[in-house]
């Protein structure tokens, strides 16, 4: 798993960066400033969740823990449905996708990152630290 963790955060790290960059420079032009807020959004949730997969990645090298190892899972799922939905609302006039099936999306994906948060909580409060 501490591998998995690895390749997922840096493949969150990598592709955030070039989202931002696209947002930026490619898709600034063709979407409105709401959309691009949106995406924007998404970029940053992504940003700041794939170093906290990298933190729960660091923790597992020197302590096995089923809560952290859920955590990380969690900001997994996060970054899939919170940001992943919200570069598709930000882009559905571009890809024909409609807004209303993936609304319900986003809340999810913010839901598994307040749950990743609440285990890494609960790992702090058992006293279990390295």
């Amino acid at each position: 798993m501490q591998k998995a963790f690895l390749v997922a955060a840096a493949l969150a790290g990598l592709t955030a960066v070039m989202f931002g960059a696209f947002g930026a420079h490619s898709l600034k032009p063709h979407i409105n400033p709401d959309q691009l807020h949106a995406w924007e959004t998404g970029v940053q949730y992504q940003i700041y969740h794939a170093l906290a997969l990298f933190m729960c990645f660091l923790y597992l090298r020197k302590e096995q823990s089923v809560t952290i190892r859920n955590a990380g899972i969690c900001f997994m799922l996060g970054i899939l449905c919170f940001s992943g939905s919200l570069y598709l609302l930000a882009t559905k006039e571009l890809t024909g996708i409609p807004g209303i099936v993936l609304g319900p999306v986003t809340p999810i994906g913010g839901f598994f990152f307040i749950a990743g948060w609440s285990l890494v909580l609960v790992q702090a409060l058992k006293g279990e630290t390295i």
